[in-house]
């Protein structure tokens, strides 16, 4: 299912610049009832596997992006919105794998701010999408839904921020 989400992300983009909003809607609504049908299925029949775990957020994170980067494109997503997104994933990835090129022990785990801020996000998208498909405009909400998103990103953006600082001062290294 994870994989499937990994092919609806460009789908979703194309769909998005090619005006077809009502697709690109029902792709992302279907692409996130496949995420919750993975980890249905992951928590009540135990498949898991370490390939798996990383790449359900992969594609979540990736149909997020491509997503958010079309709707830009399209003028429904403000630029420093979308600049802000990218720049707090970039950094967790970056913090991440600075972490473990200095060799500190560090528990991987999403954050509870880090979660929120993809629920909103993912609110936003719907919510841009759905007024797309339906060709309704609500310039104040989405305006609103903008700044709430953007402050939980900000907000998991300086948690994380924390967490990788702490992890660097405890200097807790892993012994090769």
């Amino acid at each position: 299912l994870s994989a499937l989400r990994l092919l609806a992300a460009p789908l979703a983009d194309w769909l998005i610049h090619a005006g077809h909003d009502t697709a690109a809607l029902l792709v992302f609504a279907a692409a996130g009832a496949s995420d919750g049908l993975d980890g249905f299925i992951a928590r009540r029949w135990g498949v898991t596997s370490d390939f798996g775990a990383w790449l359900d957020p992969a594609a979540d994170k990736f149909l997020m992006l491509l997503c958010l980067v079309a709707l830009c494109a399209v003028g429904v997503v403000p630029p420093g919105l979308l600049v802000l997104v990218v720049s707090r994933d970039f950094a967790i990835a970056a913090g991440w794998l600075m972490i473990k090129l200095l060799g500190v022990h560090m528990e991987t785990r999403a954050l509870f701010l880090g979660k929120l801020s993809t629920v909103f996000q993912i609110l936003y998208v719907l919510a841009a999408l759905l007024l797309l498909a339906f060709d309704l405009d609500a310039p104040r909400l989405m305006l609103a839904a903008a700044w709430i998103c953007a402050g939980f990103t900000l907000l998991s953006a300086i948690a994380y921020a924390g967490v990788f600082l702490g992890a660097m001062r405890s200097g807790r290294h892993v012994v090769p």
